[in-house]
């Protein structure tokens, strides 16, 4: 500051330039309001970042949850597919996916630039954008994992994750999501949209929900129910998860994973929409995104709580997490352009929606032990609809500008054109995902890759294909005679047996 007012000063004293000053003035402006977009691309880029740091501690989640809702007898199986869900995914969507579904320009249906990022970084695609959907991708492949466990080989798990992360996901994300997708709401303006709105599935009820869900569905279908699901007269047999606790620690880990998931996905926080000075900007979108992803997941909760104590005189909390999840994955894609009170409407509905789906899966005999084809798959369905009937007009506005008279939702006095759009959406996932992964999972089972022999299955995986089980008590000194003493180091128990398992 002081070498430009020295700088000035000699203009402005004596034979003075006024042309000069104004010059000076200009060009210190000029560096100013560049020191402003610097940092408007600072807080975008941290807040996205930080927006993917707690996606990706959904993982953390979804393996809680999994270990919970499982036998012990399997538990580091669960937890080490859900390790590679992060670990293979992030080899192949780097790869691979993240070109498949943001690589433009392209065409309609697929990517086709920036594979293992080249060219990045570059305006509108830099490193913080490939690691938010990295952990989005690692998410649709973590549903898929709890439809089809404690009955599938390791082999299985490392070949669907591989594909669904590097090639199934991508391309549904391209449809909706990338700038020339043929389905997308955010579509370029230089190409039309779908029924002239495009498909609104702002985090991903449809494009992570559903996708997930439905590979779980076919996955959950070919393998068949697991050994005493089901009695020989066809009955239900409830298989319990071991743990209610990391259930619940799961489940509160992925609510606040959420909070990345559906406000993070605006990507950037620092524009306005309005007068500058006002408090109408996209930092209170983010802020109201909150508030209807915490209303549909609280009144899901709530709505399965005492929905299941009407069907079985209990209040069963493992119900009230997969209530609430339920809630989550409807909520995701209208997050940002519903009223909170449309939310609420939401995750009631969500709620009857899952417990429907349990009782149609119970009544087909389908398996799914972490009935993930029912929460995500029907829920995120749910979602998708939900939003072209409840879309305000303001808010699809702002989220998606550039298209004025763009429809919106059916409830709202909107038209049918969004509800089209949303029904076409639904059809083209279930289609996509369908014609992909059931020959995947298919070709698996006839090539004997896909599910464990009946002993393994019997005697838990943890044993027989990862050196041991999950929970070990074993005597630390065995010479120690005096004082409390565990079993024998020669017995591993785990909880609920009555006598150790000798190794």
């Amino acid at each position: 500051m002081s070498t430009c007012s020295a700088d000035l000063a000699a203009y402005l004293t004596g034979a003075g330039n006024a042309t000069g000053a104004a010059s000076l003035i200009c060009s210190q402006f000029d560096s100013v309001s560049n020191q402003f977009i610097d940092t408007g691309y600072a807080i975008d880029s941290t807040y996205l970042l930080f927006s993917a740091y707690l996606v990706f501690a959904m993982q953390l989640g979804f393996a809680m949850l999994c270990a919970g809702s499982v036998r012990a007898k399997n538990t580091m199986n669960i937890m080490l597919t859900n390790v590679l869900d992060a670990c293979a995914g992030a080899l192949f969507y780097y790869l691979f996916g993240f070109a498949f579904a943001f690589g433009t320009p392209s065409n309609a249906f697929i990517g086709k630039q920036f594979f293992g990022l080249k060219k990045l970084p570059e305006t509108g695609f830099d490193y913080p954008f490939f690691l938010y959907q990295w952990a989005f991708a690692i998410a649709a492949a973590g549903i898929t994992s709890g439809s089809i466990a404690e009955r599938t080989q390791f082999v299985a798990y490392l070949i669907y994750s591989a594909f669904l992360t590097g090639f199934v996901y991508p391309v549904v994300s391209h449809w909706f999501w990338a700038a020339d997708g043929w389905a997308g709401a955010a579509r370029g303006l230089n190409h039309s949209v779908l029924f002239k709105s495009g498909v609104i599935d702002f985090a991903g009820s449809g494009v992570v929900h559903m996708v997930g869900g439905v590979a779980g569905l076919w996955g959950a279908l070919i393998e068949g129910p697991r050994i005493g699901r089901f009695d020989h007269v066809g009955r239900s047999v409830a298989l319990r998860g071991h743990s209610a606790s990391l259930v619940v620690l799961g489940t509160f880990l992925l609510w606040f994973g959420w909070y990345g998931f559906n406000p993070g996905s605006f990507n950037i926080i620092d524009k306005s929409y309005g007068p500058s000075g006002s408090i109408n900007g996209q930092w209170s979108a983010v802020g109201r995104t909150a508030v209807t992803t915490t209303l549909a997941g609280s009144v899901a909760g709530l709505t399965t709580l005492f929905g299941k104590r009407l069907q079985t005189g209990h209040w069963n909390v493992i119900d009230v997490c997969n209530g609430l999840l339920g809630g989550f994955a409807a909520i995701t894609s209208g997050c940002s352009v519903v009223d909170p009170w449309a939310a609420i409407i939401c995750g009631f509905v969500s709620a009857w929606v899952l417990i429907g789906g349990n009782a149609l899966a119970a009544k087909l005999k389908f398996d799914d032990p972490l009935e993930a084809t029912q929460l995500h798959g029907g829920c995120g369905a749910w979602g998708i609809i939900f939003t072209a009937l409840f879309a305000r007009e303001k808010y699809v506005n702002q989220v998606f500008p550039g298209r004025p008279g763009r429809p919106y939702g059916l409830f709202m006095g909107g038209g049918g054109r969004l509800l089209g759009a949303h029904i076409v959406a639904i059809l083209a996932i279930i289609a996509w995902v369908s014609a992909t992964m059931a020959p995947l999972f298919l070709l698996l089972h006839k090539l004997g890759l896909l599910r464990i022999s009946a002993e393994e299955e019997l005697a838990g995986m943890d044993t027989t294909r990862h050196g041991g089980a999950a929970y070990v008590y074993t005597d630390e000194d065995p010479g120690k005679r005096d004082g409390f003493m565990l079993r024998s180091a020669q017995g591993r128990v785990e909880p609920g047996e009555s006598t150790p398992t000798q190794v």
